[in-house]
This record gives structure tokens, C-alpha cells and sequence, in this order.
């Protein structure tokens, strides 16, 4: 590959990882509120609420899976669970499962018997890396998608959850890398054609986009918060995200349209910027929304540091 097919790699894989950053950290102060709540309050929540763009678990546990990848130059569940356990902090908004499952963990439980039957969406919002690092084979995201999902996760919908989200990472990346248009029901067709088998339901959710006409942002807003409950759950939260990446075509209005649907919010966003990231890139994401994030330790620039050594891998 030239040095420019290595600087789109680059673009698009950090793009997503710091979407899902930028989304979570976007999304986390109105986390909960309906959508009306927060239309009546910001109108279109389109700035950062905090002054520093502080990140919650959905960003913690996405730099485990990075880390594993520079660790172990693929996917490891095994390392994959002590990255979880070495970076927790329960401070960043973990559901209450996820402190039982990284006890377990601690206390030397293999990784794919500390999981617990949860149909929530904690498998997908961590999820992009993955659907980066093996854009060029859907085979391989699902696969890896639900070896990653099975750690906290062991719910049919929370796998499939884990697994449409990183597909339409890994097919927003190729779109991002062609520059070819989306197809909305080919790419909604694709995703399903992953999940029918672990959730059935799950492709049906899913089809609630396609009637989605592109329409203003709040009109858009109104029609998939009426079809979604957008809670926890990951069969109402994943195709929440993905219809807010299929319906606007930028990753500002992705992203502002995601977060303002209310519910999940800071997820809803963290998914919905991993995609739009993975589609338009690094260099796409404003710069108002990147300069507040936090950055110390394992902030900002240690994602983009953690992409630049795992992209490499890909040229391979």
C-alpha cells in the first residue's frame, strides 16, 4: 500500500475510535432525559456541556479492546477481560452487571464464564475497533463482535447488538475508503443478513429505518424516537445509532442527531460517532468537540496514539 492508503487507514480508524469519544462525552450530561426535555432546554444540543469532554464507560471499555489489539496484534477475549479489569473505574457509569462481572474476573474466572444474560447495549457500545481492524472481512467482525460481546454478555440481543454495530463500522469504514455512496437498505440489508441468526428480532428492529424519510433533523428525531424506546436495551438502542449515521450525511449531523434523540444517550452517540467516524474520518469530526476531551492519562491522545500502532497491522 502507498503512504496515502496508510493515512486513510489511519483517518477512518481514528475517526471512529475518537466518534465514539466525542458521541459518548457529547451525549453523557443529558443522559436519560427524553428528547423533548432536551429540545426545550438546548434546542439542538449541538456544543459540549461540560468544559472538560469527560468520557464514560461505553470510551473506557472501546481503549481495552484497542489495547488488546496493540497487544496481541488480533483479538484476544482472554487479554480483552483483564484490559476491562485493569482499566475500571466506577466512577465512568458502568451498569451494576458489569461490577460483577470485573469481580469475577479479578477473581481469576476465565473470561467466558464471567458474562451474565444481559440484552443491553454494553457489548455494542465498545464495539468499533473491531468493526476497524477487520473491515475487510464481515465473517471476521461477527465473529470477533460476539467473542468480545461474550465477556459481559450472553443474551442473543445483546450479541446481536455487539455484532450490528460493528458491522456497520466495518461497512461505513469501506464506504469511507471508497467514497461510494450509501445504500440504506443495502447497508441495513447487510447488517441484518449478520444477526438473523443469533436474534431474529433483531433484523426486524432494523427495518424500522427503512420507511425513515431524509427529512429535517427534527422530523427525523421524532420518527425514530417514536419506532425506539431508546433505552438501555441493545434491540432498541443499535438500530437507533445506525439510523441517525443513514440519515444524514455528516458526521456532525450524525452525531447531533443521535445524542438529541434522548434515552442512552451518551451510547446512542458513542455508537453512532463510531460509525459516522469510521465513514468520514478523523479530519472530519469539528474541532470544538475534540479539543474539550479529556486527555490525561488515557485520554485523546492516547486513542490516536493506539490506532497509529495498531493500523500497521493492516497493511500487513
Amino acid at each position: 500500500m502507498e503512504d496515502s492508503d496508510k493515512d486513510q487507514l489511519l483517518d477512518k480508524f481514528i475517526g471512529s475510535a475518537l466518534g465514539t469519544f466525542v458521541g459518548d462525552a457529547l451525549g453523557e450530561p443529558v443522559e436519560g432525559w427524553p428528547h423533548g426535555v432536551i429540545y426545550s432546554q438546548f434546542g439542538l444540543l449541538d456544543t459540549m456541556i461540560r468544559e472538560e469532554g469527560r468520557y464514560t464507560d461505553d470510551t473506557q471499555m472501546m481503549i481495552g479492546i484497542l489495547e488488546t489489539l496493540v497487544e496481541k496484534g488480533r483479538f484476544d477475549p482472554a487479554v480483552c477481560a483483564r484490559k476491562f479489569k485493569e482499566n475500571f473505574d466506577p466512577g465512568r457509569g458502568y451498569g451494576r452487571r458489569i461490577f460483577g462481572v470485573v469481580e469475577r474476573i479479578r477473581q481469576g474466572i476465565p473470561w467466558d464464564q464471567v458474562g451474565t444474560d444481559s440484552f443491553g447495549n454494553g457489548g455494542a457500545m465498545r464495539i468499533a475497533p473491531i468493526g476497524c481492524f477487520y473491515y475487510a472481512d464481515l465473517e471476521a467482525i461477527k465473529a470477533n463482535a460476539i467473542l468480545n460481546a461474550r465477556i459481559t454478555h450472553n443474551h442473543p440481543e445483546g450479541l446481536a447488538g455487539a455484532v450490528a454495530q460493528a458491522t456497520a463500522v466495518g461497512l461505513a469504514f469501506q464506504h469511507g475508503l471508497s467514497s461510494g455512496p450509501i445504500e440504506v437498505e443495502k447497508f441495513l440489508d447487510s447488517i441484518t443478513a449478520q444477526v438473523t441468526d443469533i436474534d431474529k428480532g433483531f433484523g426486524e428492529a432494523l427495518d424500522g429505518i427503512k420507511p425513515i424519510p431524509r427529512c429535517s433533523m427534527l422530523e427525523v428525531i421524532e420518527a425514530i424516537a417514536s419506532r425506539y424506546n431508546l433505552s438501555l436495551r441493545a434491540i432498541e438502542s443499535v438500530p437507533a445509532a445506525i439510523g441517525a449515521f443513514v440519515l444524514t450525511d455528516s458526521f456532525r449531523d450524525a452525531v447531533v442527531l443521535a445524542v438529541n434523540l434522548g434515552g442512552d444517550t451518551d451510547t446512542i452517540g458513542a455508537m453512532a460517532g463510531a460509525i459516522a467516524g469510521a465513514c468520514y474520518g478523523y479530519g472530519r469530526i469539528p474541532e470544538e468537540w475534540l479539543n474539550p476531551l479529556e486527555n490525561g492519562e488515557k485520554g485523546r491522545d492516547y486513542v490516536i496514539d493506539c490506532v497509529k500502532r495498531i493500523v500497521p497491522l493492516l497493511l500487513q
